[in-house]
């Protein structure tokens, strides 16, 4: 499954760092995509090891605001 999550508060290298490394250790995380001009994170995952939900709230664990 791929999802587009629609990310507050990136705005430099360390962002795109910290959210790549954070999601990316979840099993069932296959590749992780930050676009931080347009503050999306494209996540591709199994929905049948990790949800949506444990995605939003690794980031937003990380200091960043989801919608």
């Amino acid at each position: 499954m791929k999802k587009i999550f629609n990310v507050n508060g990136m705005s430099c290298g360390h962002c795109v760092k910290s959210i790549k490394d954070s999601v990316g250790k979840l099993t069932g995380v296959i590749n992780v995509e930050v676009i931080l001009s347009e503050g999306k994170v494209n996540v591709e995952y199994d929905n049948n090891t990790v949800s949506s939900v444990e995605i939003m709230d690794v980031i937003e664990e990380q200091g960043y605001d989801v919608k």
